[in-house]
């Protein structure tokens, strides 16, 4: 199959203005108020994990808890605020890539093509899920994993409109800062592309890290898919559709299925 477009290659964009030093300390400054410094907490939370007493499988990571329980209107404006917050990075990058003549439309991340970034994001989700769900089992069962707690909110009205949110500020963020922004800038400074591979999946890894050794390796090789991808289409679009339908079917599965089947590991 031929490829849609060359790649988001530094060739392709905009006359750069900015210096080299410019450019490695923005993007530094841009990980570090986002997915760099949870990567850090995430590598300060294993070591915490690694050293009490207990196996790993025996100790729960969960992602979306209460924030108020029992005060289901203040839980709800915490959560808003959680998720609109964490997604001001993205507003940031939004911005710099403004400043240089560019924007998020450069990165493939605008309505322009709805419905096949929602078709490609289904395929790559329906692939990766299924995959992604027997390797959780499998490295959990060894002992190198927590058991992940997708969710743990409270059964009230907002409950899943706030799980789907969440997985789309979640996609969101993670497609466009350590995909899109971060593999333009990295070809800016003159990475090859198999460094800027490298480096977007081992940071896609690193903040996974407090899932165990397997959230970090699996979300390592998800990133490497999603680079290539990124690579042959130019577009974020259908990597932010397929983690949003990877996270909405964790979020909510995990909450219609857990302690009806089996096979899902609870808390």
């Amino acid at each position: 199959m031929q490829a849609e477009a060359a790649g988001p290659g530094a060739d392709a964009y905009p006359e750069r203005t900015l210096s080299r030093r410019t450019l490695r300390d923005e993007t530094l400054l841009v990980l570090a108020l986002s997915l760099g410094a949870s990567g850090v907490s995430a590598l300060i939370s294993f070591i915490g994990a690694v050293t009490r007493p207990g196996g790993l499988k025996d100790q729960a990571a969960t992602l979306n808890a209460s924030a108020a329980p029992g005060r289901p209107w203040l839980d709800l404006a915490w959560q808003l605020f959680g998720i609109t917050t964490a997604l001001v990075p993205v507003a940031l990058v939004a911005h710099l890539l403004l400043r240089e003549g560019a924007g998020l439309r450069t990165l493939g991340f605008d309505r322009t093509r709805p419905w096949s970034d929602l078709g490609r994001g289904a395929a790559v989700a329906a692939v990766i899920g299924s995959s992604g769900i027997a390797f959780y089992l499998v490295v959990r069962a060894l002992g190198f994993n927590l058991t992940v707690v997708p969710e743990a909110l409270p059964e009230v009205w907002w409950k899943y409109p706030v799980l789907i949110l969440s997985a789309a500020q979640n996609s969101i963020l993670e497609e466009v800062v350590v995909v899109g922004y971060l593999l333009r800038r990295l070809d800016q400074l003159g990475w090859s592309p198999t460094a800027s591979l490298a480096g977007s999946a081992v940071l896609r890894g690193s903040y996974h890290l407090y899932q165990g050794i397997g959230g970090f390796v699996g979300n390592m090789v998800m990133g490497v898919v999603f680079v290539y991808l990124y690579r042959r289409w130019g577009r974020v679009g259908p990597l932010v559709a397929a983690h949003t339908l990877l996270d909405i079917g964790a979020f909510v599965g995990y909450a219609l299925l857990a302690g009806k089947v089996d096979w899902l590991p609870t808390a």
